[in-house]
């Protein structure tokens, strides 16, 4: 067979091809795979929350409620946005000398610019990457009061509350602050995110007190055709939440994906199971919430265990959410309407302590990454719970302030008694959700 000669066209062509690889090798600053993959990840925590957390929290509330959920997701997201880029990714990331803060230096994003970098992507990538977590967490919060409190009060509260909770803890723990200088393990925001959302429902579940008829009148899901839209939107969201913290393409953002979905599955079969031996029946609700708690479990850990630790982190998340979420509504009657701190805030806890144990080398199949230098089970053990007390006690005691520091300039962040059986859909927005 001949071969045909290569032209002098195609070596031109190719080179010009080759010309931004080879200038980047060079170059040695920036990442290409690593930044494609952060951009990525950007988008599918930004996903998690528009539309997957939206479309998760509307389902489950009444019909008359559900176009407020969603635009209360969508408003934190908006106004967190504008909050990241005045102060928040200074606060969080900033390069102040204190263990409690970044300071004020990049205030407007200052001194980030087209070649900045973190590591080896850009610092633009990097901050749109961690800014989608500030989004989260605050509408994660939304599930402890949908269907009884006013758009107004819920504004000021998430704002006041990202800036004054959420920006600070995230430099506790990633911004070079206290927490990270201590070595705890959090990957993906098993305290910073979930810890703090789930402390802040309970506080405010326990100050805006429970919605009319609670326990006495049903208040079953509208829509959760709509509820497994979103929590299928959320368990593919996750996987940039997880794996997307590595900050790398590599082998530690491909555990922790791998982690992470054995943990999702392990979390919802585990809740299906429970309700199957229970009540003869397993619901599409629990299948749904079991498959976040082994989400919001694995998150701490997702970078520090292999996939037989995910199953037991799963495993352990699904069983104790699941007691948690029956007794804090059952048994001591407090309305955190869509289980927020059962699920996230539990769960948070749970996946967090146990990172401090399965990173150990020494567990056999259950074997993690293995400790830092000068660490021990019993001493990472320790930090571990020294993290979630602070980022608890600190949280509870914050929301609590501002909830009534809200209430005093909103008048009040309850709706009225009859606002509340007309639903807020009408109250708040004067639309509804549904055209019939």
């Amino acid at each position: 067979m001949k071969i045909k000669s290569f032209k002098p066209k195609m070596l031109i062509a190719l080179a010009l091809l080759l010309l931004p690889t080879l200038a980047a090798a060079q170059d040695g600053d920036l990442n290409g795979a690593n930044t494609a993959w952060i951009m990525t990840s950007t988008a599918l925590v930004l996903f998690m929350t528009l539309p997957g957390l939206s479309l998760f929290y509307a389902g489950l509330v009444r019909t008359k409620n559900a176009l407020s959920v969603l635009m209360q997701c969508f408003a934190i997201a908006v106004v967190v946005s504008l909050l990241w880029l005045v102060v928040g990714y200074s606060i969080a990331f900033g390069p102040s000398e204190s263990a409690y803060w970044g300071g004020l230096s990049k205030m407007f994003f200052n001194g980030v610019v087209v070649d900045s970098m973190t590591g080896d992507i850009p610092e633009t990538v990097f901050s749109a990457f961690q800014m989608t977590f500030a989004i989260i967490t605050p509408a994660l919060v939304v599930g402890a009061f949908v269907e009884r409190i006013k758009f107004s009060s819920m504004l000021l509260f998430s704002s006041l509350w990202t800036l004054v909770v959420y920006f600070p803890v995230a430099n506790w723990v990633w911004g070079g602050g206290w927490l990270g200088q201590m070595g705890l393990i959090d990957f993906a925001g098993g305290t910073v995110v979930h810890v703090t959302a789930g402390v802040a429902a309970l506080v405010t579940a326990l100050v805006i007190g429970q919605r009319e008829g609670f326990l006495s009148t049903p208040m079953m899901p509208h829509n959760l055709t709509m509820s497994f839209t979103g929590a299928a939107m959320l368990w593919v969201g996750w996987f940039g939440f997880n794996a997307g913290s590595a900050l790398a393409a590599d082998g530690t953002a491909g555990m922790a994906l791998l982690a992470t979905h054995m943990s999702a599955a392990a979390g919802a079969l585990t809740w299906m199971l429970i309700e199957w031996i229970k009540h003869g029946k397993p619901s599409g609700l629990g299948a749904i919430t079991g498959m976040v708690a082994g989400l919001a479990t694995i998150t701490p850990a997702s970078g520090s265990v292999g996939p037989a630790g995910a199953l037991l982190v799963g495993l352990s998340g699904g069983v104790i959410c699941y007691f948690a979420t029956n007794y804090l509504k059952q048994v001591i009657k407090i309305d955190d309407a869509l289980d927020v701190f059962p699920v996230h805030g539990i769960g948070g806890m749970v996946g967090t302590f146990l990172a401090g144990i399965l990173v150990s080398d020494q567990l056999g199949i259950l074997s993690g990454n293995g400790y830092a230098e000068g660490m021990t089970m019993a001493s990472q053990s320790m930090v571990q719970v020294t993290g979630i007390a602070a980022v608890a006690i600190y949280t509870a005691i914050v929301t609590f302030v501002l909830l009534k520091l809200v209430g005093v300039v909103t008048s009040g962040i309850r709706v009225t008694a009859e606002q509340e059986q007309v639903g807020l859909d009408i109250t708040d927005h004067d639309e509804t959700g549904y055209n019939m």
